[in-house]
């Protein structure tokens, strides 16, 4: 990451805490909340002109991820607040909890932010940070525009919950199926019946046969006796067009941008991050709604992955520059408090508003933990998007190439797509889909106690690895696969690639997708993936095909989110799917891939190519689908592409 100035705050206080403080809301509802105070040399509490932190958590604000960090901020000089969400583990409320649907979290926020400020220790500036949810939580606090709300630090949170979460491109993001069930198990409905929790547990456990027998039925769920959250998951499966309950300011705060408050915003992401067009998006929308700095740091991460001491994700290691973790994850943030809360003269409104890390440049071979030497370095932009883009077009052609030039003459592909046989998901995007591994420390007898269940995700398998591997089948994959072929090879998979790069291209922004299509069914679903191929090696001898950026579009949404259109069997349509933004150096001797396809499980659930009614459908049926290129169709891959420095 770019250079900054010198961190001017050293650690000099101790720490000392309020356990289970009970912050009252307007409606007398109370939240548990600690709070860590910096007390000086002589034992005694730092008392006035303190700037806080606050984090608002729905997975335990004494969740062992936090183990050290209140310490660090308050060693620095401010007071540390973590408070768990209303009907969440130690605070009160009527058990109503809806996973991140949770319509009140902008009063509560409001509420919490104006107590702080009220005390009498308090500067009266409050700063927030978090991640996923707990960023969810800032955003829908500074829509509510608390005055005393001085800045905040959102990493990795969805602005749109039916696009960025539960519902990409109209499919159902079956990571937010396992994730409800990981929140249910510490539902204050089910707190004291042991007999429900081991149900959920055991659920968690065969996630993966109830991955295999979608959809969920409201009398065969996972989540049957836990009615409130049962009820979001039937929200996230039935409301698959985009209705009053999706538009919502606590599910997508994007129409809503013009209430935002217009403080300091210090947004972070990961490209293999399932949020990370909510990251990219907030930064714009806040760069022309504010006044204030905002600044975005996007690097190679999956979801949450920033705050671990590592360099690799998936099957891939990016170098020594990935490495963020602890304590660099607290410096950046200690810095940006240090200036918007207590005015420290650190220049940070100078640093540059964009850094992302530009994947690409290793060598290509084994490192010594088996993993592909991917690489990649720091960048400092001006503006998201990058203005020098150059937006360069490759047309698809019947041969499976990418070519420069429009083809002449019309040609179609076509493939059968069996929902019953889906593609297999070889990593990606992907936030929480795993398996609960019921060893020895977790059991279902005796249940482990309320307010630690959750973290049993600790203790898990993911079902498919998070972020970049080369793209094979495995042995682990749901559903038939024969490991160690290529995805590629598949005969419902299309692949449209590039010769050879002359010279390193950079791929940095949102690739676009623009394809001409038919079905058999009344709708189905079209997939795009964007692949670096990789040149045989000696640790290599195959190749290696990473993944870059892939999504999905439902054919029925390609209009509209709220008026669905079935297909007419054999009709062309056009249609265009933006993949999520990336930033990928492509070097000479590779290529550049587009896999097209009609499934990615379990990363999306199915299409079953009925026009059924989303989430309720009885039956799959084969499609046969067609993806047309020629002069009047001429299906193309829009990627944009930054100009070399020369």
């Amino acid at each position: 990451m770019a250079s900054s100035p010198p961190f001017p705050t050293e650690a000099i206080y101790s720490c000392s805490v309020d356990l289970d403080v009970m912050m009252p809301m307007r409606d007398s509802v109370h939240l548990a909340t600690d709070l860590y105070w910096p007390v000086d040399d002589a034992g005694r509490r730092l008392q006035k002109n303190l700037g806080t932190v606050l984090v608002r958590t729905s997975y335990n604000k004494t969740n062992v991820e936090w183990d050290g960090v209140p310490e660090y901020y308050v060693a620095r000089g401010f007071v540390f607040i973590i408070q768990d969400l209303r009907s969440r583990y130690k605070s009160e409320g009527d058990g109503r909890y809806h996973h991140t649907c949770n319509p009140w979290e902008g009063d509560d926020g409001y509420d919490t932010v104006e107590w702080i400020a009220a005390q009498p220790w308090s500067n009266g500036r409050v700063g927030m940070m978090g991640s996923s949810h707990r960023a969810i939580v800032q955003t829908q606090a500074a829509l509510y525009r608390p005055p005393h709300l001085t800045t905040i630090c959102p990493e990795q949170g969805p602005t749109n919950i039916y696009l960025h979460e539960a519902r990409e491109g109209g499919a159902m993001a079956l990571h937010m199926y396992t994730a409800i069930c990981n929140h249910a198990l510490d539902a204050h409905e089910i707190r004291d019946d042991e007999q429900r929790v081991a149900q959920v547990a055991q659920a968690l456990a065969d996630a993966t046969d109830w991955l295999q027998k979608l959809p969920p039925k409201p009398d065969d769920n996972p989540l049957i006796g836990v009615p409130h959250l049962q009820e979001t998951l039937f929200d996230y499966f039935y409301r698959g067009e985009y209705d009053d309950w999706w538009s919502q300011d606590c599910n997508d705060q994007t129409p809503y941008w013009d209430n935002h408050a217009d403080i300091p915003c210090l947004i972070t992401g990961g490209w293999f991050d399932p949020f990370i067009d909510g990251t990219t998006e907030y930064f714009e929308s806040m760069v022309a709604c504010n006044e204030t700095p905002t600044r975005m740091i996007v690097g190679p991460w999956g979801h949450g992955t920033m705050r671990v001491n590592t360099t690799s994700l998936g099957d891939v290691d990016f170098g020594p520059e990935a490495e963020q973790g602890y304590p660099a994850h607290n410096e950046l943030r200690v810095r940006w408090f240090d200036r918007w809360l207590r005015d420290a003269s650190n220049c940070v409104e100078e640093d540059p508003p964009v850094e992302i890390f530009v994947m690409g440049g290793g060598s290509g071979r084994r490192t010594a933990q088996g993993l592909l030497d991917h690489g990649g370095k720091w960048r400092a932009e001006e503006a998201w998007p990058i203005e020098r883009t150059f937006q360069e077009t490759h047309y698809l052609t019947v041969q499976g190439g990418l070519a420069g030039e429009p083809p002449i003459s019309s040609d179609r592909i076509s493939y059968d797509y069996d929902p019953a046989h889906p593609v297999p998901s070889a990593g990606g995007n992907l936030a929480h889909l795993f398996a609960l591994d019921l060893t020895d420390e977790i059991t279902l007898d005796p249940v482990a106690p309320f307010g630690q269940r959750a973290s049993t995700y600790r203790q898990h398998r993911e079902i498919v690895p998070w972020g970049p591997m080369d793209q094979r089948e495995q042995a682990w994959m749901l559903g038939d696969r024969s490991p160690g072929a290529r995805l590629a090879d598949r005969p419902d998979v299309l692949t449209f690639e590039t010769h050879p790069l002359q010279e390193d291209t950079e791929v940095t922004g949102q690739p676009v997708v623009n394809l001409w299509v038919s079905s058999s069914a009344p709708d189905t679903d079209i997939t795009a993936k964007l692949v670096d191929v990789y040149p045989p090696n000696e640790d290599y001898p195959e190749g290696y095909e990473m993944n870059v950026t892939d999504t999905v579009l439902r054919m029925r949404y390609r209009n509209s989110w709220t008026d669905p259109e079935m297909m007419e069997s054999g009709k062309i349509y056009s249609i265009s799917i933006a993949l999520p933004a990336t930033s990928n150096s492509f070097q000479a001797g590779h290529r550049i891939r587009l896999d097209v396809s009609s499934s990615n499980f379990p990363r999306l659930e199915p299409n079953p190519n009925t026009g059924e009614p989303v989430g309720r459908h009885t039956r799959v049926e084969v499609a046969t689908n067609t993806l047309h290129v020629g002069a009047d169709t001429p299906s193309n891959l829009v990627l944009p592409v930054i100009p070399p420095n020369r």
